[in-house]
């Protein structure tokens, strides 16, 4: 496996957890009545704490930004253009994205959106880099 699918498979596994941070705290704020329910009527971010709503916009950016990584991390390893370069994008990114979840969850302004920032341009790079 390449160093840039490694990091994919990692940033999926963050996913996860952030999945299970966010799920946690709704289940037990909103009650099973609510979450395993329709949710016809269901206003999420209005019925849960500010922390809750805010876990749950970072898992929604971070499933938003998963997919241009995944293309980068796809398109760099198919086509055996693995060099040190992406790499180490692939690893910003994933780092990136381990500290934008407390960021977002704590509201560290405007650190948030420099982290975010980061990882958007570690995965332009990747995407660059397998052009050139």
């Amino acid at each position: 496996m390449t160093h840039e699918l490694s990091a994919l498979t990692l940033a999926g596994l963050l996913q996860v957890i952030q999945f299970v941070l966010m799920s946690v705290p709704a289940n037990l704020e909103l009650g099973t009545r609510q979450t395993l329910g329709n949710r016809d009527n269901l206003n999420f971010e209005g019925e849960v704490s500010p922390r809750t709503a805010r876990l749950y916009r970072a898992l929604n950016n971070h499933f938003e930004g998963l997919i241009l990584f995944s293309i980068a991390c796809v398109v760099v390893s198919v086509s055996a253009q693995s060099t040190t370069l992406t790499v180490v994008c692939a690893y910003t990114y994933l780092a990136a994205r381990v500290l934008y979840v407390p960021a977002y969850v704590f509201g560290w302004t405007p650190w948030r959106s420099y982290i975010w920032m980061i990882g958007f341009f570690a995965t332009f790079v990747m995407l660059a880099a397998a052009l050139f």
